[in-house]
């Protein structure tokens, strides 16, 4: 079994290899049982949390264990750690266990970007991102890889966080504007996509706040009390999401209406997979307010971490043949 690190994952990846490779995965069989979240001990609304995300295609089978603890930050430590073990299905041989708290980053804006392919508006060139942690940075460029983006604006609490992450932007792509944006509810209402990865408890925008035509895509929040949006927001939107049955368990943008009587279960309209298989259609008009929920799946881990494996090895086995001679 051979060990990937956080290094080999970061230069092996990019949004135009995995997003199609994601693509692939989601279209095709595969088994996913709902992944289980485990809320351990914390202090006030900050809770500490163990997961386990396992699934399986015709090619590999993997188990994805992360730990997420909010109050890590203050002792100078990483809020998530996460490692893959990964498994031939001919075999069930173990042939990797890979660094899945980078692969982490990735795969979460690759599945973001996958389906505001199916749900932004084509010509959609503005975005609006809410945060500045690590994902932050992942989220803009994956989003500039499947529309023509020019604009990214970046609303955050730490000035020096949000010029952080503009500079961690534009390293990688110098062509777009990237700027601090200290009136999010107002830019929010001219933005083609807004997409935010924060943990906010509470709305980060309402409803009034929005132009027609818009994407959201919301990615930060994973518990049943908290959310990123408003219930209008919801309500009035055409509503999708990465895997009924995790968010449904897990997330309060949906929880919270459905708990208030506002709209039930059926008003997600579908989830990625069928988007990917053509079972479901996305975007139907261009003044449609689309909304992504995700809360993660183990089968975005499972392709992305066997892409790596694919790449890692590949170029292990050009570099041995080269040294060979």
């Amino acid at each position: 079994m051979q060990v990937i690190e956080a290094d080999d994952v970061q230069q092996s990846l990019s949004f135009d290899r995995l997003i199609p490779a994601l693509k692939r995965a989601f279209a095709c069989d595969f088994g996913m049982p709902q992944r289980q979240v485990y809320h351990l001990s914390g202090e006030g609304d900050v809770t500490d949390a163990f997961a386990v995300l396992p699934a399986w295609n015709d090619e590999v089978m993997g188990v994805k264990a992360f730990t997420h603890l909010p109050g890590n930050p203050a002792k100078g430590l990483d809020i998530l750690a996460s490692k893959l073990m990964l498994f031939s299905r001919q075999t069930g041989a173990p042939l990797s266990l890979v660094d899945g708290t980078q692969l982490t980053y990735w795969r979460t804006a690759a599945v973001s970007a996958l389906a505001a392919d199916f749900l932004a508006n084509p010509n959609a060139e503005s975005l609006l991102l809410f945060g500045t942690g690590k994902l932050a940075p992942y989220m803009a460029l994956a989003h500039a890889t499947v529309r023509p983006i020019k604009t990214v604006y970046i609303s955050g609490r730490s000035p020096e966080k949000v010029q952080q992450t503009i500079q961690q932007i534009l390293k990688q792509r110098p062509d777009l504007t990237v700027l601090a944006e200290s009136e999010p509810n107002k830019r929010a209402g001219q933005v083609d996509i807004i997409s935010c990865a924060t943990s906010a408890s509470e709305p980060l925008f309402n409803y009034s706040d929005l132009k027609l035509g818009v994407h959201i895509d919301l990615v930060g929040n994973h518990n049943h009390d908290r959310r990123e949006c408003d219930s209008n927001t919801v309500v009035s939107s055409q509503v999708y999401v990465d895997s009924r049955i995790n968010v449904l368990n897990e997330a309060g943008e949906l929880l919270i209406p459905i708990e208030e009587g506002r709209i039930t279960e059926k008003h997600v309209q579908g989830e990625l997979a069928e988007l990917c298989t053509g079972g479901v259609s996305g975007r139907q008009a261009p003044e449609e307010i689309t909304l992504f929920k995700s809360v993660g799946t183990a089968l975005s881990d499972l392709a992305a971490a066997y892409l790596v494996y694919q790449s890692v090895f590949d170029q292990k086995d050009v570099l041995g043949t080269l040294n060979s001679k």
